[in-house]
């Protein structure tokens, strides 16, 4: 599958109208936001149809995939968006990584946990939010909400040096990548240690790539090198800002 695809679930109290434009999308949020409604409507129709009050459109067929059965229910589907409610411990397993990859279907995971194993985009993490589209009509209007805003040109980033969190698929890719273009590649086995490999490489271009809702803040960090270095984080990238030393003691020596 490639492309988006637009789906409204809906029913007399409640309406949800996203699209879907990825293969893996993530759905966080805190309790009572919609997530598992969601989930349990698309279960409902999918079991009962039009009888059970749920009207569901999308071009594509939309189904729910859960417990132990898993990879049965997997093997017979094809070209579907697949929803997954959280609570499901097999979205975290390496057989399903390996699983969905031999797939053409969409997923939809909902978690409030990082998924190690899986490539997602962070562009592709949403919220629910209640909209006021309906104005005063009783029916609820749902939609989704991108958590961490618009992708940022990306593509003008000339990195010398790779550095991602772990050594799962995402280092696999990007080492791949990596190879193919010249530029050294490696994985800081944990976001623990990100810090200090960029001190060992501070001055350099380097981009990182770690789960932005788990990675620290590392802004206005010093670094224990030559030079002060200045940290700021543009959707996963460290661009450094030197100062020299010296100049920091000639303020220092100035203001006492």
């Amino acid at each position: 599958m490639t492309g988006a695809y637009r789906v409204v679930v809906q029913n007399r109290k409640i309406k949800f109208d996203f699209e879907i434009r990825r293969n893996i999308t993530i759905l966080r949020g805190d309790s009572a936001t919609g997530k598992t409604t969601l989930v349990e409507m698309i279960r409902e129709y999918e079991e009962l149809g039009p009888d059970s009050g749920i009207e569901l459109q999308c071009e594509k067929d939309c189904v729910v995939l859960s417990g132990r059965q898993w990879e049965k229910q997997l093997s017979d589907l094809s070209q579907s968006i697949v929803f997954i409610d959280e609570g499901n411990a097999f979205t975290a397993s390496k057989e399903f990584a390996a699983a969905i990859q031999k797939t053409d279907n969409y997923y939809v995971l909902v978690t409030r946990e990082g998924l190690e194993t899986l490539p997602y985009s962070v562009t592709e993490i949403y919220g629910i939010r209640a909209s006021k589209h309906f104005g005063d009509l009783k029916q609820t209007y749902n939609e989704f909400f991108r958590i961490y805003g618009k992708p940022m040109g990306l593509e003008k980033l000339k990195p010398v040096a790779i550095i991602t969190e772990d050594s799962n698929s995402g280092f696999q890719f990007f080492q791949a990548v990596c190879a193919e273009n010249g530029i050294f590649c490696e994985s800081a086995g944990g976001k623990s240690n990100i810090f200090k490999m960029l001190s060992d490489r501070a001055g350099e271009n380097i981009l990182v790539v770690a789960d932005g809702a788990a990675s620290v803040s590392y802004t206005h960090l010093t670094l224990p090198t030559k030079r002060i270095v200045e940290i700021s984080v543009v959707a996963g990238s460290f661009k450094k800002k030197k100062k020299k030393k010296e100049k920091r003691a000639a303020w220092s020596q100035k203001n006492q």
